[in-house]
């Protein structure tokens, strides 16, 4: 499974030089974690966003979001963010914020 190398680009400078941030190659896309602890990816023309359980299933209600099913089994503490969703840049840059704001609260690995 391939990503979008270009979504990837703008993900990484939309995330900008922050502390204790590392990409790291996972599900055939990239993940980027926060203190150990992944925060968002790409897969395929997907962001994949960490919200946590009450954070993800709220986001559920929202235009452009869709469970990850990446197993074909959701994961309730993440969503896609489907391509129409980031398109925009500020829509893009709005949901890194809220993933990054939610993985910021767990402890570091």
């Amino acid at each position: 499974m391939a990503y979008d190398t270009r979504l990837a680009e703008r993900v990484e400078n939309l995330l900008g030089d922050r502390d204790g941030l590392e990409i790291r190659k996972m599900f055939g896309g990239l993940a980027y974690l926060l203190n150990g602890n992944m925060a968002c990816g790409v897969v395929d023309d997907l962001v994949v966003l960490r919200l946590g359980n009450e954070g993800a299933e709220q986001a559920l209600d929202e235009d452009f979001i869709a469970p990850m099913d990446f197993t074909g089994k959701p994961i309730r503490s993440m969503v896609y963010l489907l391509p129409e969703g980031h398109a925009s840049g500020a829509r893009l840059k709005k949901w890194l914020n809220r993933a990054t704001v939610f993985t910021s609260t767990l402890p570091p690995k």
